[in-house]
């Protein structure tokens, strides 16, 4: 018997940009339930995105459409043998990994306030460079080289 479907949660808009998916980013950014301090962090991102003469809600999502992965591998076991098969990302998991590498991203880096580092790697995202983008390229690479395996997607 098949498992119920999720109910589809709705998002709130944020308060100073009206986006849901800032929303959603912010959460993602949230750590041990400080939502005040990652709200701060993020719009100081965004801020420093301003400062720099961009438009901070398009630099966003520009950086998460090139982040955002189309294709991963899933592991498969067949006959004894672990394939990894290449699979289509599904749109929700493709914008919560977008989010989670360009934190994580941003949190490798030393030296500077979060939301410096933060708005940085949006800034290289928005221009396909860094290393969210590198993580996303290593995962269509992986992917490519095993398409022999995508007839055991099912």
């Amino acid at each position: 018997m098949r498992r119920p479907l999720k109910k589809k949660r709705t998002w709130r808009p944020d308060l100073k940009y009206g986006s849901e998916t800032l929303t959603r980013f912010i959460n993602a950014v949230m750590w041990d339930g400080k939502k005040d301090t990652a709200r701060a962090v993020v719009y100081d991102a965004l801020a420093v995105i301003k400062e720099g003469g961009a438009d901070p809600l398009e630099t966003f999502e520009a950086a998460l459409r090139n982040v955002s992965p189309l294709m991963e591998v899933r592991s498969r076991r067949v006959g004894g043998a672990n394939y990894q098969v290449p699979r289509e990302v599904p749109q929700n998991r493709r914008l919560s990994l977008s989010f989670r590498w360009l934190i994580n991203a941003a949190r490798a880096k030393k030296g500077k306030p979060m939301a410096e580092k933060l708005a940085a790697e949006l800034l290289l995202a928005a221009k396909n460079e860094g290393d969210a983008i590198k993580k996303k390229d290593d995962m269509h690479r992986m992917a490519e080289s095993n398409k022999a395996f995508a007839h055991f997607a099912w």
